[in-house]
């Protein structure tokens, strides 16, 4: 079947109106086909799989779904996924997909953009949705404001190629914010672990604690990594560096075909002057070039995140903007992370100690996807 591999052969409008095709709904969780299907498209990644769908319904009781115009005794060859939202905070609505920073609709022609969105348009009205979100990241020009899908938020995404030899990749690092921290390092001693066992998790996640509060923000529950690391296997790891038995920095990556994802990081702030975290974004490309993954996805940046956003470019690392879309019945409609609400918990979360700050995460994140 024909597949992009890039946004530029997504260059139709996208407004005319066909005559009617048949869309099918399936569960992904359930339809053997879709694993399956994901394996096979090029533009498929981590945030497709079932794995992490089954971790999303585990932690926030999400229902994934997917949209297709296969029907279904027949082998897929389209599909828009999807998780419904359904909040007495925030609304019901589609999401594809919570706290997933990107997600293309796997399709492979100008008819299935159409079919799809027009079929979503019904779908939106029918079951009483706010609005129905998209995260694209190669194939952005299908939700242009031209076709009723207005852009929602902005972010930068940033990639790192492993195609060329280490040597070149450590050369591209900034001298003296990476290079130079990588080594004091490995002066200092650093030790390093990885895996997925209960312990560095329960490691990884105490450093997580300390960083959501650095930065007022609520953490994320901690079955939400437990549900990971079980739901995702061997494609989940947990990389941890040590001051002698001190963990002082800690990093998730997800693997999936070619490509490994940098999903979260964290790290203890009095000891930032040890380089722990270049040197663990430094033993993870080592790792990554040598078990052949092509690429590391760095994953999305706010775009006032200055700090962060300069430490990706100081990797060398390629970037474009992130654009989401929506389908909204209400021009009005405003994302709940930039309400009201959000501020305050922010000015909160800096009082809260650790227990009541994780409990607040546990009961607010299933409310933001």
């Amino acid at each position: 079947m024909p597949l992009w591999s890039n946004a530029q052969a997504l260059s139709f409008p996208l407004c005319n109106r066909l005559p009617h095709v048949p869309v099918f709904e399936l569960d992904p969780l359930i339809d053997a086909r879709w694993d399956y299907f994901v394996e096979q498209h090029s533009l498929a990644g981590v945030f497709h799989t079932s794995a992490w769908l089954r971790a999303l319904q585990g932690s926030y009781q999400y229902s994934p779904k997917v949209f297709t115009t296969s029907a279904p005794a027949e082998p897929l060859t389209n599909g828009m996924l999807f998780c419904e939202v359904n909040s007495w905070l925030t609304g019901r609505r589609l999401v594809s997909l919570p706290f997933s920073d990107h997600c293309d609709p796997l399709l492979s022609s100008a008819d299935e953009v159409r079919d799809l969105i027009e079929h979503l348009r019904t779908v939106m009205v029918g079951a009483h949705y706010s609005h129905v979100e998209f995260r694209p990241k190669l194939l952005e020009r299908c939700f242009r404001v031209g076709c009723g899908s207005a852009s929602s938020e902005f972010f930068l995404l940033h990639t790192l190629p492993l195609d060329p030899p280490l040597g070149d990749i450590f050369h591209n690092f900034h001298k003296s914010c990476i290079q130079r921290k990588i080594h004091r390092a490995e002066r200092e001693g650093l030790r390093y672990t990885k895996g997925r066992t209960e312990l560095l998790l329960t490691q990884f996640y105490q450093l997580q604690l300390r960083t959501r509060r650095r930065h007022n923000l609520q953490p994320q529950p901690y079955d939400w990594f437990r549900n990971l690391a079980v739901s995702l296997g061997d494609h989940l790891t947990v990389h941890v560096a040590y001051k002698a038995a001190q963990a002082v920095a800690a990093i998730i990556t997800l693997s999936f075909k070619e490509t490994v994802t940098y999903k979260y990081g964290c790290s203890d702030e009095r000891f930032s002057h040890l380089g722990g975290t270049p040197f663990l974004f430094w033993k993870i490309i080592e790792e990554s070039k040598t078990a052949g993954f092509r690429r590391i996805d760095l994953g999305r940046t706010e775009m006032d995140n200055l700090g962060l956003a300069k430490f990706k470019d100081r990797l060398g690392a390629q970037s474009q903007i992130l654009k989401y879309y929506r389908l909204s019945n209400s021009p009005s409609v405003r994302e709940f992370r930039t309400s009201w609400v959000t501020p305050l918990l922010r000015r909160m979360s800096s009082y809260m100690p650790d227990s009541v700050l994780a409990v607040s995460g546990r009961i607010l994140y299933r409310h933001l996807g």
